[in-house]
């Protein structure tokens, strides 16, 4: 259906949906919505800014009865961050129905003031697993064993926190014909048994992120050169005027040395990262909903899944480790069709992982801010690519290939092939810039040696 109009929802879904101003549903909500109603398991696999969120709120509103005073949902996120997030956009729910009440289980928040609110248990309930678990089997004063759906959000990101385990123990208590639904960017190997084990003929849907490689995100690097990559974010940060700035470190201690530079230097910000207490990260979030400062500074983590609205400008402080993180990063911005900037800052260190990322298909140019005006330097080069580059023959015959007779599926077989071939030269293509590392450091040890 094309549009929410075609759907045959209730007045309290539809004045839900007023709230927002949704009049068309997104791919994955146009997917997952009409399975979700029809009690199907649900795997999807979307990221950020998809719309997967009222993907299943939509879904569960039509499903509550505002009359039962019983759990009837529970909606589960690896982080408070995302718990808030999630329970600020729920809460649009009871201002469609105001007999539906929403509650936030989560670490952070006093637990005795929470059991005493759940003398009235809600009909939805949004948290931490962990709190969740605790509340639920440990004080029992959370009565979810009745409810019929649990959304597991960020599943992924549950696993790799360590708190598949809590969630474990929280459905393995709840009933035998619970609707499950998990989503999450990927669904890791480490991830499937579980899923197995509590999914019955799960539905899979899987939305490409158009805003990935999207042509209007200009991608320019920035060398650090002697400068720390803090010393030369402030250096460039007069150079341009951002609708929201998100600048992303790769480590907590990174993140909040940053946030303090810049708040020496008469920026107002956002921090956003692990090691914040409880009161400062529900200070983040409401700021960051209610988009209050220009500047986020954020670890890739604790960003995960937070979709901040209006993102002009991204700004990696160096490059992260998983090449993925950085196209997440990147496709912060230019999104709903708008324009969008993406400055990486680096060092020698990081350019055997641009070179990763040409060789993706990532094109940059190359740039420094300097005395009040922005100067293109020489680009960045990527590996050169012979001519009569080997690889490239072998894709040519893979691609050429006649077939007697044209099987079913050939299409997918031939693109597997030559992803199978780019996987093979781009591992050669690591180990011999590995090898060439390993002669480098040879190199100088001797050197060092000789001068003793």
């Amino acid at each position: 259906m094309s549009k929410f109009s075609d759907y045959n929802f209730s007045a309290a879904t539809q004045r839900f949906l007023e709230i927002n101003q949704f009049t068309e549903p997104t791919p994955i909500q146009q997917q997952v919505i009409p399975l979700v109603m029809k009690n199907k398991d649900v795997i999807g696999i979307s990221d950020t800014g998809t719309g997967k969120t009222h993907a299943f709120l939509i879904p569960i509103l039509e499903r509550i009865n505002p009359d039962l005073n019983e759990v009837q949902a529970v909606i589960t996120a690896p982080t408070r961050e995302l718990a808030m997030q999630l329970y600020v956009r729920a809460q649009q729910i009871s201002e469609a129905c105001p007999k539906i009440n929403v509650k936030l289980i989560s670490g952070g928040l006093e637990k005795s003031r929470m059991s005493e609110q759940l003398k009235v248990q809600p009909q939805i309930v949004i948290g931490t697993p962990g709190r969740i678990r605790d509340l639920f089997l440990n004080e029992q004063t959370l009565r979810i064993e009745k409810a019929s759906i649990l959304v597991i959000d960020e599943a992924d990101m549950t696993l790799e926190f360590g708190f598949l385990e809590d969630i474990d123990a929280i459905a393995g208590r709840m009933r035998k014909d619970l609707q499950m639904l998990s989503f999450s960017a990927t669904i890791p190997q480490g991830l499937r048994p579980f899923l197995k084990k509590y999914m019955t003929n799960p539905v899979t849907v899987q939305i490409e992120d158009e805003h990935k490689s999207s042509p209007k995100i200009e991608q320019i690097l920035i060398p650090c050169k002697h400068l720390s990559y803090e010393q030369k974010l402030l250096e460039i940060l007069p150079g341009f005027t951002p609708y929201v700035c998100l600048i992303f470190a790769n480590t907590r201690s990174q993140a909040a040395s940053c946030a303090a530079l810049m708040r020496e230097n008469g920026y107002d910000l956002i921090e956003l990262h692990g090691d914040l207490q409880p009161r400062e990260r529900r200070s983040a979030m409401k700021n960051l909903m209610n988009l209050d400062k220009t500047y986020v500074v954020a670890t890739d983590i604790a960003a995960r899944g937070i979709d901040v609205e209006g993102v002009s400008h991204v700004i990696s402080l160096g490059f992260p480790k998983e090449l993925d993180f950085f196209i997440h990063r990147s496709g912060r911005t230019g999104r709903a069709g708008r324009d969008g900037t993406c400055f990486s800052l680096y060092k020698k260190e990081d350019e055997p992982l641009i070179k990763q990322l040409q060789v993706k298909g990532i094109g940059f140019k190359t740039k420094n801010y300097k005395n009040g005006e922005w100067v293109e330097l020489k680009t960045f080069n990527a590996p050169k690519v012979k001519k009569d580059n080997p690889l490239d023959k072998e894709i040519a015959k893979v691609v050429s290939r006649k077939k007697a007779a044209v099987k079913p599926g050939y299409k997918k077989k031939r693109k597997a092939e030559v992803e199978k071939l780019k996987r093979r030269a781009h591992r050669e293509m690591i180990q011999q810039d590995i090898k060439r590392q390993q002669k480098e450091r040879a190199k100088k040890k001797q050197k060092e040696r000789n001068e003793e």
